[in-house]
């Protein structure tokens, strides 16, 4: 009796923890729809600026207004296959779990996609659960919004230095100019930054950074093939 009352209670917590669990996703995909009327969209961690009492930096610009060859490094830079998949790469995603050791894995699979579910609705700091719950918003979102919003959307919400968010504060930052006057290799040094916003530094760039840079600046002449998703960027 007394393990059946244990599975019981087993059983119970699980039923539970994936009721929540729906019903925060359903709300996250119905705040989804809602953000289309919101100009501009906030990330988490400009709401949490705000209520720390911090500043922060962010014009919102429409995509038509930044750069194409920035847009075409920022992808190249952070997800590569944005107009092949649905939210999610999983064979990027299989590859990462595969090399993954006990400590967990080594490199993150998050697509661009994924990236502005996080910024927009979770958590920064990493876990499982923050991490499912990423990988579950990113398929919603990808059927709620089409490709040119999300990158639009991501654009302006990334982080590119303590307090600077989104690209056209950025080049304002960094280059003293709009994002839609970057040129290649200023947007591909932008792009560079995005992984550790925080010590990378576009205007003044260590020389990994320039060597990413450059390889960058060769992908993005060649996008043409892999942009079809983005009409005008390519």
């Amino acid at each position: 009796m007394a393990i059946k009352g244990r599975r019981r209670g087993v059983i119970g917590k699980l039923v539970r923890c994936a009721f929540y669990g729906a019903l925060l996703v359903a709300l996250i995909l119905v705040g989804l729809v809602l953000l289309e009327a919101i100009v501009p969209p906030v990330s988490t961690l400009m709401l949490a600026r705000t209520v720390q009492g911090e500043s922060y930096e962010r014009d919102y610009v429409p995509l038509a207004a930044i750069a194409p060859v920035a847009v075409a490094s920022v992808i190249a830079s952070e997800d590569a296959r944005f107009c092949r998949h649905h939210g999610v790469d999983w064979d990027a995603l299989h590859d990462v779990m595969a090399d993954a050791d006990e400590d967990g894995p080594s490199r993150g699979a998050s697509t661009i996609t994924m990236q502005t579910a996080k910024n927009l609705f979770l958590w920064p700091w990493h876990s499982a659960i923050r991490k499912g719950l990423e990988i579950v918003v990113a398929l919603g979102l990808d059927q709620v919004w089409p490709k040119t919003r999300i990158i639009e959307v991501y654009l302006n919400i990334a982080e590119w230095g303590d307090g600077i968010f989104g690209i056209e504060a950025a080049a304002r930052h960094y280059f003293g100019k709009s994002a839609s006057h970057l040129d290649a290799r200023e947007g591909a040094l932008l792009a560079t930054a995005l992984p550790n916003p925080i010590r990378r530094n576009p205007a003044h760039p260590s020389a990994i950074q320039r060597r990413l840079a450059a390889n960058l600046m060769g992908r993005a002449r060649d996008s043409a093939p892999w942009l079809d998703c983005l009409p005008g960027t390519r």
